[in-house]
């Protein structure tokens, strides 16, 4: 049986590529992008905590955080994240991850913590907001925040870390699609045509299946 982890969704962003507030988009399955990342982290972890540095929602079952350094990036949200957590561990993801792949997220939980983050690496470099980060980030995380040091690449030379591999990650997402992310309205277009032609292969499956 795996230890209990904390999951952690960000969601102060300022959205300003997009051009409005990226948490209450919605596509073609009816929930916004924070309601679909908190249900899918939900799936995997013991309690949500979700981080923000504006207005808070109605969602049920999930905790409020806000930014302890307003501005400082998803560093800063990490950080609040984690001083907000029950447990040792934490997953992380991003609101605007509308592709997350509960498989993919399940594995990483359950992977052996010994680790202070566990990072996904992908031919493009690392994805800092689908990672796993423990506690013994907090005080690293917040010597480089005081020093108004906000790059997140900086904390991961002040810790361990467990890199999981592409051949790892196309066992669970082969198409890689757990890492896009909507910053601007052309990737939102992006996404609203991969959901309806993910929504049309499940439909033509079922159609198969009945059939």
């Amino acid at each position: 049986m795996r230890e209990p982890i904390s999951g952690i969704v960000l969601a102060g962003g300022k959205s300003r590529r997009m051009g409005q507030d990226k948490t209450q988009i919605r596509l073609d399955s009816g929930l916004s992008l924070l309601e679909h990342a908190v249900a899918r982290v939900a799936e995997v972890a013991d309690e949500v905590v979700v981080v923000t540095a504006g207005s808070r929602g109605n969602l049920p079952n999930v905790r409020w955080a806000n930014d302890v350094y307003p501005g400082a990036g998803p560093l800063g949200g990490i950080y609040a994240g984690l001083l907000a957590c029950a447990w040792d561990h934490a997953l992380v993801v991003a609101c605007d991850m509308p592709f997350l792949s509960v498989d993919l997220l399940r594995y990483m939980v359950e992977l052996p913590r010994d680790y202070d983050v566990l990072l996904p690496s992908l031919p493009r470099g690392v994805e800092p907001l689908h990672a796993v980060y423990g506690r013994r980030c907090l005080e690293p995380a917040r010597e480089l925040l005081e020093a108004g040091e906000y790059c997140i690449l900086d904390l991961y030379e002040r810790v361990r870390v467990r890199y999981v591999g592409p051949e790892e990650i196309a066992i669970y997402d082969p198409d890689g699609r757990s890492f896009f992310n909507i910053n601007t309205p052309d990737q939102l277009r992006q996404a609203r045509n991969m959901s309806r032609r993910i929504l049309e292969r499940r439909g033509a499956t079922i159609s198969g299946r009945e059939g």
